[in-house]
């Protein structure tokens, strides 16, 4: 069995690229993905304890919460190369007391 290839003066023409551009393409796709899935998890976490009315320790789990958000976030976007943290905090409008608990256990 043969398979079918586009004769490479096509492919250039075109901008066909190789297998290689393609997966860094799609590897990159997904990076962006999962940055935007990270990104409103942070919203959601920042947004249930500006909302919350609820007793202290309530909210020191939502504080514990936004903080792993928030610190997996930021490393997501280290690794992309993004090292932008201070844009990041003050665009989300991080609390004091989540910032204080990124990356505490």
């Amino acid at each position: 069995m043969s398979s079918l290839r586009m004769p490479q003066s096509l492919a250039k023409r075109l901008g066909a690229d190789t297998g290689e551009a393609v997966l860094r393409y799609e590897l990159m796709e997904e990076q962006a993905a999962s940055l935007g899935r990270a990104g409103r998890k942070v919203e959601a976490a920042l947004a249930a304890l500006r909302d919350h009315q609820g007793d202290a320790e309530a909210r020191l789990a939502l504080v514990k919460s936004a903080a792993d958000a928030l610190w997996g976030f930021l490393v997501q976007r280290e690794v992309s190369g993004l090292r932008d943290r201070d844009r990041i905090v003050a665009e989300y409008a991080v609390p004091r007391e989540v910032l204080v608990r990124v990356g505490a256990r």
